[in-house]
């Protein structure tokens, strides 16, 4: 069964358990894949299906950030729990370790040897671990083994 099946049975037995905030972020993820075919003028494959789930989980975590300084827990809650319902459809996320093992890959085979090149070494990465990873940690990671200074992580 693909991620639009999964989805739909998701939401089918949200309605009947009636877990109202799984069904309406269920229903938004689902009206922003339509959204996206429209656009397209196609069904959207698996991929771009993960890339849009991407999106939507980036949405949450940069509105946890803005709640977070207006100090509304509540809010920050709902968009937590939203954001652990959308995790649920993105592949397995990698260690740490494989991220660093597929960024010094890609140095390698980019021969990157400064930060002015992070971006052959990252158009090089992102096709490989597309929706497996957050593209902060990686930037970071490709940032540290390129000898450049490495920002906070959040």
């Amino acid at each position: 069964m693909g991620l639009r099946e999964d989805i739909t049975e998701n939401m089918k037995t949200a309605l009947k358990e009636g877990n109202k905030l799984k069904l309406m972020t269920l229903r938004g993820l689902f009206s922003e894949i339509k959204n996206v075919e429209i656009a397209k003028k196609q069904e959207l494959n698996e991929d771009e299906i993960i890339e849009v789930v991407c999106r939507e989980i980036k949405r949450r975590k940069e509105a946890i950030c803005e709640f977070e300084k207006a100090n509304r827990q509540d809010l920050v809650d709902k968009e937590l729990s939203e954001l652990h319902i959308l995790e649920e459809y993105l592949p397995p996320q990698l260690s740490e370790d494989e991220i660093k093992q597929i960024v010094a890959e890609a140095i390698e085979k980019s021969k990157a040897a400064s930060l002015k090149e992070i971006g052959k070494v990252m158009s090089l990465i992102m096709p490989q671990i597309k929706g497996r990873a957050d593209g902060k940690l990686v930037n970071g990671i490709v940032k540290s083994l390129l000898g450049g200074p490495v920002e906070s992580q959040q």
